[in-house]
């Protein structure tokens, strides 16, 4: 009887082995696919950074087209009083 459990044993060890490297393998895949999907959207998130720079730098600042609507304001004011 001590013989059949002596043989058992090394085949459950190399059983256990077996699941603990098939289970290493798919974390490995597991974390390889992840690794990609952070890389993509790092391309992805600086693609849009380099958008919102570009249209930050395309527009008018607000306070410019404050001054210049204030300024308008004045000058139609002033000239309708003059034509009074």
């Amino acid at each position: 009887m001590a013989g059949a459990d002596t043989g058992s044993i090394p085949l459950e060890l190399e059983r256990l082995r077996r699941s603990v490297d098939v289970g290493f393998a798919t974390t490995r895949g597991d974390l390889a696919l992840l690794l990609q999907r952070a890389d993509q959207t790092d391309k992805t998130l600086s693609e849009h950074e380099d958008r919102l720079d570009a249209l930050e730098r395309s527009r008018w600042p607000l306070p410019s087209l404050a001054a210049i609507t204030s300024c308008t304001a004045l000058a139609v004011t002033l000239w309708q009083a003059g034509g009074r």
